[in-house]
């Protein structure tokens, strides 16, 4: 499955890397783009629940999957044919969208391989393979625009890696029909959806308002003329990579000591805002390793948190509403920030650091609330 987002992020990723230029380019503003870019990423937590609920219902989780990937996959490449920024819009809906669907059935059959190789090693090595696969989309997008191809010539090469990533798809349904068979003990010893399980909910949501999308970021930098076009994506493939270092090593010391790796994750990805939005080239850059240990955090260890207080039995359900509270935060804080991003930068600013360390009590409390059979899983 890691190789399945490996390919899977280079697709989307690659796509991301130019959606807020190419929208721009049709007309699109900045509250547009940011707004786009958040409702998706709502679309994208929210209907995490009910494809989760669905799966749990029928069993038929590789179904789910396989049509979750293939809108998630295809979407991208069809942006080479959208004819304005509205179309462009539905698309990078869609995208969200086959997301939303596949992600609660990935995310509860990692869960079975958690109790032989511990839960943050298992989300690490899937998000560093993911986040490499989003490091080399944005890579490949940049080489065709400094080989002088358009956005367009860019999406459509973008279909490759979606083909591979169904492929690969493919194989990990043939070798592992039944994901249940790789547990190994209690990876997931809740009954029930707990007191701490809604705290995490709440305290995740508040960091989620203060991680935006790398569209309004895109947008600035392109609008601001801050560098050439050609560097945007380069940028978010710097930041992505340094997402894959931060993976493996936060997934490592999260199975040694879970809350003061959250906290200082949390901490640091806390001011990538300042630097990405009032510095100069080398404090951008500064601020995009800041936001490559934000997306870690957000795919390596609030996996590992909610892996710790599944119920049992509704796994896929639990990691959907658990994303649809993540996506409800990172709607308000993409209407937020792209509302401020033409008003204040400094309110902007004010507006993501505060949502981000205002999580920081919430994850502590939750800790404090887990059932004690927790400690010891």
């Amino acid at each position: 499955m890691g190789i399945v987002n490996l390919f899977g992020d280079m697709t989307y990723e690659g796509g991301g890397a130019i959606n807020g230029q190419f929208m721009a380019s049709l007309g699109a503003s900045a509250a547009i783009v940011s707004i786009t870019a958040g409702v998706g990423e709502f679309l994208g937590y929210a209907l995490r629940s009910v494809s989760g609920y669905i799966a749990d219902r029928t069993g038929r989780y590789w179904l789910v999957t396989f049509i979750g990937y293939a809108i998630n996959l295809f979407a991208v490449p069809a942006m080479a044919l959208a004819g304005n920024w509205q179309i462009a819009a539905l698309l990078i809906l869609a995208e969200r969208i086959g997301r939303a669907l596949r992600k609660p059935t990935v995310e509860a059959m990692l869960s079975y391989t958690t109790g032989k190789h511990g839960r943050g090693w298992v989300y690490g090595v899937n998000t560093a393979l993911d986040e490499t696969g989003a490091t080399l989309g944005p890579l490949i997008i940049a080489l065709v625009l400094f080989f002088r191809g358009d956005y367009r010539s860019g999406y459509a090469l973008l279909l490759i890696s979606s083909v591979l990533a169904l492929g690969a798809l493919i194989v990990a349904r043939i070798n592992f029909p039944v994901p249940e068979r790789l547990e190994e003990g209690r990876t997931a010893p809740a009954r029930e959806l707990g007191r701490s399980y809604w705290l995490y909910m709440v305290a995740a949501a508040c960091f989620a308002a203060g991680l935006m999308s790398y569209e309004l970021i895109a947008y600035h930098l392109a609008t601001a003329k801050i560098v050439t076009e050609n560097w945007i994506p380069v940028f978010l493939a710097f930041s992505t990579g340094c997402g894959v270092i931060a993976s493996l090593v936060l997934g490592k010391l999260y199975d040694r000591a879970r809350l003061p790796t959250l906290l200082s994750a949390v901490f640091l990805s806390a001011f990538f805002t300042p630097f990405a939005f009032l510095g100069n080239y080398a404090a951008i850059l500064f601020g995009m390793v800041l936001l490559g240990i934000g997306y870690a955090t957000q795919d390596t260890l609030l996996k590992a948190v909610v892996a710790n207080v599944l119920p049992e039995g509704k796994r896929n359900l639990a990691f959907g509403l658990f994303y649809a509270g993540y996506g409800v935060g990172w709607l308000i804080g993409s209407t937020a920030t792209g509302l401020l991003y033409d008003q204040s930068r400094s309110a902007l600013i004010a507006f993501a650091v505060a949502a981000q360390l205002g999580s920081l009590p919430l994850f502590v409390i939750a800790k404090r609330h887990e059932p004690r059979s927790h400690e010891a899983a």
